[in-house]
C-alpha cells in the first residue's frame, strides 16, 4: 500500500492516473440539469469526482458501485471542497488489480491483536480458555480473521473490520457485564467467538460479498458449526455439551438472523455490545460524511 496515492490528502493540482474502486454512483438534479458524481476510493480513503453533466453521461454509462476503473484526472476545488476532475475513465477487468490496495481498511491490526492476546490469559477455567485459544492462537485463523470484514456493506465493510469489531464488542461487553453481573469469563469468551462464522460466510478476495455457504446458512449458523467441529471432536472434546451450547447460544443471539432470544446475562450483554459497535461505526461514518459535505448540506455544483 506504500505506493498508493493518499486520496484524503491530495492537494489541488495533483494529477492522478491510477486504478480506483467505485464506492458510489449518485445521479442528481440541479438548475443546470442532471449530473452524476462518482465516489472513488482505494485503501487510503475516497474522493468524489467533479460532476459528469448530461453531455458527459456516456463516459460513465454502465459504471456501477463495485467496478474498478482506470482514472486519469486532476484534483480541483469547488467551494473549498476537493474533487477529481476526470479526463479519462474506463472499467478494468477485476482480475487485473490487487484488491487489497483498493478495499477500505480498518487500520493496523497490531494493536487489536495485542489487546486480544492480553485478554486470553484472563479467561477461566482453563478449559474455556483452551477453547478460545484453539482459534485465536492458530496462525491460519489469525491470518484470515485479521483480514475479514465485519460486514459486506456499510462502514464495517473494511479489511480487518471483523478484528476491530470483535475487540470493540469484547471491550464494551466486559464493562457492561460487570455492571449487569454477567459471568466475566463466559462474556469475554463469547464476545471473542461471537462472529467467527463470518470467516466462512464472507469473501474478500475481489470485493466484499457472501460466500455460497454464507448465502445458504449465514454467519451465525456457520459459526456454531465451527465451534462444534473444532472444540468437540469425538476423540477429545475441549468442552462439555452444555458449555458448547452456551457459546453457540451467544453466536445465535448476536448473529444477523436473531435466531433466538438471549437467556443468559452474558448473551444479552454481548448482544447489546454488538449493537453498540455497529451503531458507533454508523455514527462515525455519518459524521465523516457531514464533514465532507459541509455542516449545512450540499451546494449545487457548477
Amino acid at each position: 500500500m506504500a505506493n498508493l496515492p493518499d486520496l484524503p490528502s491530495l492537494q489541488q493540482g495533483t494529477r492522478l492516473q491510477d486504478p480506483l474502486l467505485v464506492r458510489g454512483v449518485e445521479t442528481r438534479q440541479s438548475d443546470n440539469g442532471p449530473f452524476t458524481v462518482l465516489t472513488l476510493g482505494n485503501g487510503t480513503g475516497t474522493i468524489a469526482t467533479a460532476p459528469f453533466w448530461l453531455a458527459d453521461q456516456p463516459r460513465v454509462a454502465g459504471i456501477v458501485t463495485g467496478d474498478v476503473v482506470q482514472v486519469i484526472g486532476e484534483v480541483s476545488s469547488y467551494r473549498n471542497r476537493r474533487q477529481l476532475s476526470v479526463s479519462s475513465i474506463r472499467v478494468l477487468p477485476p482480475d487485473t488489480v490487487d484488491w487489497h490496495d483498493l478495499l477500505p481498511s480498518a487500520g493496523r491490526p497490531g494493536p487489536f491483536w495485542e489487546t486480544i492476546d492480553r485478554w486470553l490469559p484472563e479467561i477461566e477455567p482453563r478449559r474455556l480458555r483452551s477453547a478460545v485459544e484453539a482459534f485465536f492462537l492458530d496462525e491460519g485463523f489469525r491470518s484470515r480473521f485479521g483480514e475479514c470484514p465485519a460486514a459486506i456493506a456499510g462502514p464495517q465493510a473494511t479489511l480487518g473490520g471483523l478484528l476491530k469489531h470483535t475487540v470493540e464488542v469484547a471491550a464494551v461487553a466486559r464493562t457492561l457485564g460487570r455492571v449487569l453481573g454477567a459471568d466475566p469469563n463466559l462474556t469475554l469468551a463469547g464476545a471473542l467467538l461471537h462472529d467467527i462464522g463470518k470467516l466462512e460466510a464472507f469473501e474478500w478476495e475481489a470485493g466484499f460479498q457472501l460466500s455460497a455457504a454464507g448465502r445458504r446458512l449465514g454467519p451465525a449458523v456457520l459459526g456454531t458449526a465451527m465451534l462444534q467441529m473444532r472444540l468437540c471432536p469425538e476423540a477429545a472434546p475441549l468442552l462439555t455439551t452444555p458449555e458448547l451450547h452456551e457459546l453457540q447460544h451467544i453466536q445465535l443471539v448476536a448473529g444477523d438472523i436473531n435466531a433466538v432470544q438471549p437467556n443468559t446475562l452474558s448473551a444479552k450483554t454481548i448482544e447489546l455490545a454488538d449493537g453498540a459497535s455497529v451503531q458507533g461505526a454508523e455514527a462515525a461514518a455519518g459524521l465523516e460524511d457531514a464533514q465532507a459535505i459541509g455542516l449545512f448540506g450540499v451546494s449545487s455544483p457548477r
